[in-house]
Order: C-alpha cells, then structure tokens, then sequence
C-alpha cells in the first residue's frame, strides 16, 4: 500500500482525507472503523447549547444542497462530558470546530478544551457573527481575524485552522493575515450563500430565506480559491467543496491543498471518505510518485 502520509500542523495523518464539519457525526462508526480516517472533524460547538434554526433547513437543489441549521449543538461543556469520550476511541486526529461570538468566547473555550485529552487541533468557523464587530463575520474583515487569530495562537500550543469564507471580495488578503498572526493551517471554503424559491407559494424553502450551499455545484468555486491561496501562503490547506470522489480530491491537492474534507457527498455515500483514500494511494501508485510531490503539481505553463 502507498503511503500518503502528511503534517499538518503539529498533526500526523496516517492519510490526507478527513470529514468536513457537521457532515459526519459518531454514527457513522456504525458503518466503518472511523480510525481509517486521516483525522475526524467534530460539528462545529459554540459556548453554550444552540437549538438551531426554525425548520425548513435543509433544501435539496438540482447540483446541490442549501442549509440553514443554525450550529446546532449541545454546547462546550456538554460536548467535552458526552461526545468527546467517543471520539476518544478512535485512533485518529482530532479536530474539534468551535463558534463563538466574541473574541473573549473563543479563548475560553480554547482554554477549556486545552486541558482535555484526546484533541489535536482546532478549526476555528469564523463564519459566525463578531458582537464586538456589529455583526459583521469574522471571517470577513482580515483585521478582526488577525486580531483574532493572534489571540488564540497565545492560547494554545496545539495546531490551529482557521476556516475561511469564500463570502469575501479577496480571500488570499484574509488567508495571508491568519497566517502572519499564527495558524498552523487554513480550511476552505465554507458555504456560498444560496437561496431557492417554492414557485407555487411564491415563498423562499428556507425558514431562514438565505442558506449556505454546498455540493457538486461549488466545486470548481472552492477549487479557485485553493488554487489562488496556496500561491499566497506557506502554511498547509485542508480544503473542501463539492468533492465526491478521488479525482475530485486530487484536482484539490494538484492545485496546492494539503489534504481534503468531503461534506456533502457523505449523506450520499457514507463510505466515500474511505473509496477517496484508495484512489489517491492509488494514483500515487500508478505513476510512482511520493503524496508530497502531488501537493501543488500543478502545470500552469506550456
């Protein structure tokens, strides 16, 4: 068997492909040994509980899928007494995604997650609303998330990936200034903005009107904005967006990711995940090449 072995961070993967957040949950453990996975990406957990938005939140599209859930979740200290035990069992990193609405929220719960055994990093959704910014996302202004991402670099020691919108006028400004303040490694992209539209009620899907869109469709989307930040930064990319099988991971990792998350794709085929890994062994295999020297082989010219 190839090895595709990487760093990430101050991570080992034993391969590069893991779960994008809220997609995969303890579940799936029922299907297959989550161990096989280069790392495990936990639904993203804010400070206290969230019951999520009001139904309808998931809409079904031609290419794709809109949500609306909200980050439902039980809350950190919920999560550290019930789900973070289970994940403990596997043999694998993890990668705990945390949601907080101020920059104070996210060092505490940082500092709480610090002292647990059992997580390897952490994936910081910057897509939530900044109360000290009136609203505005994190992930939108390359200060605050400077600003921020020097914050929690002070906080913690172990590796920490910022997950970048692609909701922005010029992402690699953003990605550059996570990088200058500290983080070990950037996830991309988060959800486009989306909407659909009930013909017949003349009313919108969604409870929430507007979504986050995923899937097949917003592929080529984050596989430019994989390809334009790579150019720009040094630190490793864990992208996602649309990825169904192993070509479409290796068209991440040739334009210059470092590993890959499927979303989506896991309701479709739960066994995804581990058909990718073999594919990339594989293609490595066939035209004898280290996994390293896939990352960002790229032929622009000529």
């Amino acid at each position: 068997m190839h090895k595709c072995e990487i760093e990430f961070g101050k991570m080992k993967w034993k391969n590069p492909v893991t779960v994008a957040s809220g997609t995969f949950g303890l579940e799936y453990a029922d299907l297959f040994d989550l161990s096989q996975l280069g790392a495990l990406t936990t639904k993203t957990i804010t400070p206290l509980p969230k019951e999520g938005n009001e139904p309808q939140r998931i809409v079904e599209t031609e290419a794709g899928l809109l949500n609306s859930i909200g980050l439902q979740n039980p809350g950190l200290d919920e999560f550290i007494r019930t789900d973070l035990p289970q994940y403990r069992k596997f043999h694998t990193n993890l990668i705990v995604s945390v949601s907080a609405s101020s920059i104070k929220e996210f060092i505490n719960m940082i500092e709480k997650l610090n002292v647990q055994s059992g997580v390897d990093a952490y994936e910081i959704n910057v897509s939530c609303p900044n109360v000290e910014n009136e609203g505005i996302a994190f992930g939108t202004d390359p200060e605050v998330v400077f600003e921020l991402t020097s914050q929690l670099r002070k906080a913690t020691e172990k590796t920490l990936i910022i997950k970048l919108t692609p909701n922005v006028t010029l992402i690699t400004d953003i990605a550059v200034q996570a990088e200058r303040a500290g983080a070990d490694g950037l996830a991309m992209i988060n959800t486009l903005y989306g909407m659909a539209v009930e013909v017949r009620t003349k009313r919108p899907k969604l409870h929430s009107i507007i979504g986050g869109y995923s899937g097949p469709a917003i592929k080529p989307i984050a596989l430019q904005n994989v390809y334009k930040v790579a150019q720009a930064v040094s630190i490793p990319i864990l992208a996602m967006g649309g990825i169904t099988n192993s070509d479409d991971a290796l068209e991440f990792i040739i334009a210059g990711a470092s590993a890959v998350a499927v979303g989506t794709y896991n309701f479709v085929n739960p066994l995804c995940t581990l058909e990718i890994i073999k594919g990339i062994e594989d293609y490595c295999v066939r035209n004898d090449m280290k996994y390293q020297d896939l990352i960002g082989s790229i032929q622009t010219k000529g």
